[in-house]
């Protein structure tokens, strides 16, 4: 990966901080995006502390002509961008019959339609290079349904989805689409789940009433151990790999 481009978006925090923090460890040149420009900014700092090839980028991942921008940008100033991760994400929870329809377009305009603004814009840009790979970070939640959760969970589904099916039609282009479906994770978007003390040991005992059963290895997964499965399927040692799923939730959705 030494020398190589990659645009990750979501990049201010969480997951897709740490995914550009691996990257950018593995000797890659990183544009983090995401719109939340104060949030990149501060993450990009914490970043050349650490002495990792991070640049910010601020757009917004539902507005196709900024991604178009923003794309062109990092090609100009870093060069052709040869991996992509779609990380950038948000949650609206509620029953399915209560979520108004500010909450339904919300998440599919980030996690769903955000997925196929930057996974087309990029990807028109690989295939005449002959060469790239994709990862969109989905959830475990997009194959296995979650009481409160009926919009995250469609719309991930169908980032996956789509992401796959982009990939059966890019494959003849040497570019590889793969999904990584994490499950409960420490970032704040699980943290805002948990309202006292008791949320991490009722996310790994699992819950009866909302037919969860828990985390088999008995523990939150880190930001870290979904970046490196995502580091994993962008490098050569998955070079024959693509349109698979991988599911990093300590076993919580039974392996489905």
């Amino acid at each position: 990966m030494n020398g190589k481009v990659a645009l990750v978006t979501g990049a201010a925090g969480g997951i897709g901080e740490a995914i550009a923090r691996v990257l950018a460890g593995a000797g890659m040149s990183v544009a983090a995006v995401d719109r939340d420009a104060d949030g990149l900014k501060a993450s990009a700092g914490r970043a050349a502390a650490d002495g990792l090839d991070i640049t910010a980028f601020p757009a917004d991942v539902t507005d196709s002509a900024a991604v178009e921008a923003v794309v062109d940008e990092v090609e100009r100033r870093l060069g052709p961008v040869g991996h992509l991760v779609n990380a950038a994400g948000v949650l609206r929870l509620g029953p399915a019959r209560e979520l108004s329809d500010a909450d339904w377009q919300a998440t599919f305009a980030v996690n769903t339609t955000g997925v196929f603004h930057v996974s087309r814009a990029v990807v028109n840009r690989m295939v005449p290079r002959g060469r790239g790979a994709v990862v969109t970070v989905a959830s475990n939640a997009a194959g296995t349904p979650r009481t409160n959760m009926a919009a995250y969970a469609a719309s991930k589904a169908a980032a996956a989805m789509f992401t796959k099916s982009l990939g059966l039609e890019v494959a003849r282009h040497g570019i590889r689409c793969n999904v990584v479906g994490p499950g409960s994770t420490d970032t704040p978007m699980l943290n805002s789940m948990w309202h006292d003390e008791s949320g991490p040991r009722a996310t790994i005992e699992g819950d009866l009433d909302a037919y969860r059963v828990g985390i088999p290895l008995g523990k939150v997964a880190q930001p870290e151990d979904i970046a490196r499965a995502v580091a994993f399927l962008l490098s050569d040692e998955a070079s024959h790999i693509t349109l698979a799923s991988l599911t990093v939730d300590g076993g919580a959705a039974l392996g489905v």
